[in-house]
């Protein structure tokens, strides 16, 4: 065994711990430690890859599952599962992906793991097996999140989906060295995966002591060098001819495309719409006019260029328009031989250097105006977002309106917020719907009016504080309480709720009613009774200790029955806004 790395693999992993702030089971920051590095490349946000983490008893050897379509994270509330979405809306050949990761603090690999995984991954891909069966070994955490990966197959079943199904196995041990028993069980899984999904790809990946720390010494550039063909310049922006085989270079490394870079483009890949078809078919004709005349061409903005020799050097790269040119072509020369005459096309490429964010947020809503983009993809350039960033920022709290901007600098993610939590703490706290917190994490502001409500500019900005810190301690309290992952996915905006309603004195119905609570401190004793109280109002609710909970939380019925329960002297009009 590689004694070395497993010993750089424990340092690291305690450094891990101190930045998390919460203090975790071994086991457990073992199994967040693996999904944080195994996922880096998916861009998640730290609450997207809690969601996706599995515990508890009948996990089925599965730590963490996630699904992915054309790339983007699908969640329970996604799109694609609403009664008015259209299945023609997303193209042909769509990519599915399945990715499950076993983590284990075992110093090697061993056979009973994959064979358990097999089992498990075997189970959830056979479509003829109802929930209720597969209830009978898994827990209601993993048929949940299996229930996205089915439900997203059955959906977009006559699309033709292209499905991978992505296995990683992580432990402390040697993957240079697995015992010949061990590799035979990896191919047996291989095997069943293909035979459950014909044409399917699988894969399963070994992450050892080594391949842990290789992951997480990959750092995300932004500083990248980009040859040009012709340019011209006026004050620090600049217009490129770009051959597209050199924009390929500059947009993807190994293989793989920079999603990174494009963490500030409004839009996701949109899959084979006609425009992205157009694109490919330009490419593929050698007859087809030049590709910067039919194509707009891409914007980037970065911090700081400098140009030598017809190559530009630009720091803090963000493409913020431009994505469905970018990754269409990206996937039509990945597979096209190197001799491909669509490499010596030009694309047209305006780089725009500006550390001025009002600048630069203004060039994002204007480059996205050529086609229509809902108002919620450009929540992140609105005034109320720029200042909550500034107000927590001055608070060394630090407000992600760009998806993992902070995070990729390293910030600490227990004083870290994102926007789609923002908005869950304060619907959950300030309005007294924690139902619709937990059921809706990726919908929530789709509508312009839940949007207004949620992020009132009559708000004081310190009530936004409060109520995230309100809503991080009891997050941190669940896991460092060693509540299952279930539980904590379960309760958490509950018991931020009730914990908020005992400080205020009855139910909330406006954040800002709390102005006078900003600043005080949250105390373990107070969580700890607040969670009392939701898991009596639970076995009331259910009239004993049985019952759906995930069905539960996600009603206002249930939320009803515990403000009432909790609050039985209390009569609703306690709180009644003014």
């Amino acid at each position: 065994m590689d004694q070395n790395s497993k010993v750089l693999l424990d340092k690291l992993l305690g450094a891990r711990a101190d930045e998390r702030g919460v203090e975790l089971p071994d086991d457990e920051a073992f199994e967040l430690f693996c999904l944080e590095e195994i996922l880096k490349s998916c861009d998640l946000t730290d609450e997207e890859i809690l969601a996706g983490q599995i515990g508890g008893g009948d996990d089925g050897g599965i730590d963490g599952l996630y699904v992915f379509l054309n790339d983007g994270l699908i969640e329970e509330d996604a799109h694609i599962f609403d009664d008015s979405f259209e299945t023609k809306n997303i193209g042909k050949g769509a990519e599915i992906k399945l990715l499950a990761v076993q983590a284990k603090q075992s110093a090697s690999f061993t056979e009973t793991a994959i064979q358990l995984l097999t089992d498990t991954v075997t189970a959830i891909l056979d479509l003829s097996k109802e929930e209720e069966e597969l209830a009978s070994t898994l827990s209601a955490e993993l048929i949940q999140r299996a229930r996205i990966f089915r439900r997203t197959w059955e959906q977009l079943a006559s699309r033709h989906p292209s499905i991978s199904v992505d296995v990683h196995y992580a432990t402390k041990g040697d993957a240079r060295k697995l015992h010949s028993k061990v590799k035979a069980r990896a191919n047996e899984l291989g095997s069943n995966i293909e035979e459950e999904i014909p044409r399917s790809a699988a894969s399963l990946n070994f992450d050892g002591a080594r391949e842990l720390l290789d992951l997480a010494a990959e750092e995300k550039s932004y500083t990248l060098s980009l040859p040009f063909h012709q340019m011209a310049e006026a004050h620090d922006s600049y217009l490129l001819l770009v051959r597209l085989g050199d924009y390929m270079d500059f947009i993807g490394e190994n293989g793989s495309l920079r999603k990174h870079i494009f963490d500030w483009n409004v839009r996701d890949f949109e899959g084979e719409v006609e425009v992205n078809r157009e694109i490919t078919r330009t490419l593929k004709d050698p007859n087809a006019p030049e590709f910067w005349w039919l194509n707009n061409g891409v914007t980037i903005i970065c911090s700081k260029v400098s140009s030598t020799n017809k190559v530009c050097a630009l720091d803090d790269v963000q493409v913020v328009n431009g994505l469905q040119s970018s990754v269409s072509a990206f996937n039509y020369l990945s597979e096209a031989p190197e001799g491909d005459p669509a490499r010596s096309r030009l694309i047209l490429v305006r780089v725009i250097a500006t550390q001025d964010p009002n600048i630069r947020d203004r060039i994002i809503r204007a480059t996205n105006r050529q086609t229509a983009v809902q108002a919620a993809s450009l929540r992140a350039s609105d005034q109320i977002q720029r200042d909550l960033e500034a107000y927590f920022l001055s608070h060394e709290w630090y407000y992600e309106r760009r998806k993992n901007y902070f995070r990729n600098q390293g910030k600490p993610p227990a004083r870290t917020v994102t926007i789609s939590y923002l908005a869950q703490a304060v619907l959950a706290n300030g309005f007294s719907d924690p139902s619709n917190s937990r059921a809706r994490p990726s919908s929530l502001l789709k509508k312009n009016d839940d949007y207004a409500r949620i992020f009132d500019e009559g708000t004081p900005y310190p009530v936004f504080l409060w109520l995230a810190e309100v809503q991080k301690a009891v997050d941190g309290f669940l896991r460092s309480a060693k509540f299952e992952a279930q539980h904590r996915t379960n309760l958490r905006f509950h018991t931020a709720m009730v914990v908020v309603a005992n400080k205020f004195g009855g139910r909330v119905f406006s954040p800002q009613q709390l102005e006078a609570l900003v600043g005080s401190e949250v105390k373990p004793a107070e969580i700890t009774d607040a969670v009392r109280s939701v898991l009596d109002a639970l076995t009331d609710y259910f009239g004993g200790p049985q019952g759906n909970l995930d069905k539960a939380v996600k009603g206002q019925a249930f939320t009803e029955h515990l403000l009432n329960f909790a609050f039985p002297s209390k009569p609703e009009t306690k709180g009644k806004k003014n």
